[in-house]
């Protein structure tokens, strides 16, 4: 298991940096990439999201082997993470207001100062500080998909006037080194927690400096910016109108939920599956976020043209193949996203679409461990492999809605609509 996790790697971080560098060469640069003032302050951006990133990933190899290291039965990891997800929930249909309300360079601030505190309870072996660091962490991840992109949007446009059509320039650069940050917090990860013998709680304890550096920078580098307070009934009524009233949306939304609700129970599963055989953790993060990023070049690549349980390998193998469907799969749900919910109503859509995403995936969990471990395990793949021929399935639907719909065909290189041949 320890070669083919590490020759794994090395083979999908070569196909990504293969790819990327033929991609590279053959994409022209735009006017937005020679502005000096919009360099640099894409720069000023990118210093404060990027390190706040690589803290997020940096912790996410080790999670569960640190609940097991402190000798916790896995009905009662399960519970710590339906904790998180919940936390999520419920402070994802409030961060939008919350962001409004304090501002969102204080926003970006409180990430910081919450975050740490997460990561701080980690030191502790007591059951109810870990809870409450799982909430936390909810509020944290709620307030790291919402307040800095808002914040950029916003000095982008009303601060320093730049063209709209620059946004998606910045935040398609911004999605391609988050994946190589994962990648590289994977290694640093196993670095700090196996390679120098520090243990599984290293990794928390490596995110706080990172953390403290991008409150510091937001804190003196950034400008306050606050926008129009939508109340927060408002936006989740906005929101419900828009899902049921447009058949593409409430499609977009289902698929959302059952695809994602899948992806975080194998966050859950792959650890306990892989590391009884000595999988290096760190290690195989990083081979999944590496055949994620591999994904989303295929998927970029596309658009600028016209498991059995008893082998480690293989589920090691399929858990490669999750990941690769992932990075092909949110880049079009952003790009579908885009097209399809009106942007003064995407906050309130996007707050329904997690909702029954979040509930599938601590419903997934908590069955999960309600039987024999084996079994249930076995039995939750299988759950989870129906769940995503519902997807397939309500992907199937929203093509018939919409493949006629000229808006949702992705531009070819020379700018006109690209139609692939059915």
């Amino acid at each position: 298991m320890l070669v083919t996790a590490y020759l794994a790697f090395v083979v999908l971080l070569a196909s990504c940096l293969g790819l990327e560098l033929s991609r590279c060469r053959a994409k022209p640069s735009g006017r937005a990439c020679s502005n000096p003032s919009f360099l640099r302050f894409q720069l000023d951006f990118y210093q404060v999201y990027f390190l706040a990133l690589a803290a997020d990933w940096l912790q996410a190899p080790y999670l569960y082997k640190l609940y097991q290291h402190y000798h916790f039965l896995e009905a009662q990891i399960a519970i710590l993470y339906v904790c998180g997800l919940a936390s999520t929930v419920l402070f994802g249909l409030v961060a939008s207001s919350l962001v409004d309300w304090l501002g969102r360079k204080k926003s970006c601030v409180l990430f910081s100062l919450t975050y740490s505190l997460c990561c701080l309870t980690k030191l502790s072996r007591d059951y109810f500080v870990l809870l409450v660091g799982r909430a936390l962490g909810g509020l944290s991840t709620a307030l790291l998909f919402s307040a800095f992109e808002a914040w950029y949007i916003h000095e982008h446009l009303e601060r320093h006037d730049f063209p709209t059509e620059w946004i998606p320039a910045t935040f398609a650069r911004a999605a391609f080194w988050n994946h190589v940050l994962a990648v590289a917090a994977g290694v640093a990860a196993e670095a700090v927690a196996c390679w120098m013998g520090l243990g599984p709680v290293a990794p928390f304890v490596a995110a706080i400096p990172l953390l403290a550096l991008a409150g510091a920078l937001a804190l003196h580098n950034w400008g306050e910016n606050y926008d129009r307070q939508r109340a927060f009934s408002r936006t989740c009524a906005g929101g419900l109108r828009c899902l049921l009233s447009d058949r593409r949306v409430l499609l977009l939304g289902t698929i959302q939920a059952l695809f994602e609700s899948v992806i975080f129970i194998f966050v859950f599963l792959w650890t306990p599956v892989l590391d009884p055989h000595g999988a290096p953790l760190g290690i195989i993060f990083s081979s999944f976020m590496a055949a994620s990023l591999l994904g989303s070049s295929l998927y970029r690549i596309a658009t600028s043209k016209s498991p059995g349980q008893e082998s480690p390998v293989e589920s090691f193998i399929a858990f490669l193949l999750i990941e690769l469907a992932c990075g092909l799969y949110f880049p079009s749900m952003s790009f579908l996203r885009r097209k399809v919910i009106p942007e003064t109503e995407q906050a309130g859509v996007l707050n329904w679409f997690r909702v029954p995403l979040h509930l599938l995936a601590c419903l997934g969990l908590l069955v999960l461990h309600d039987s024999d471990r084996k079994t249930g395990t076995r039995n939750m793949f299988s759950i989870c492999s129906a769940v995503m021929v519902m997807a397939l399935l309500a992907v199937v639907g929203l093509f018939t809605v919409v493949r006629h719909d000229a808006e949702l065909r992705v531009p070819s290189p020379t700018g006109e609509p690209y139609t692939p041949e059915l």
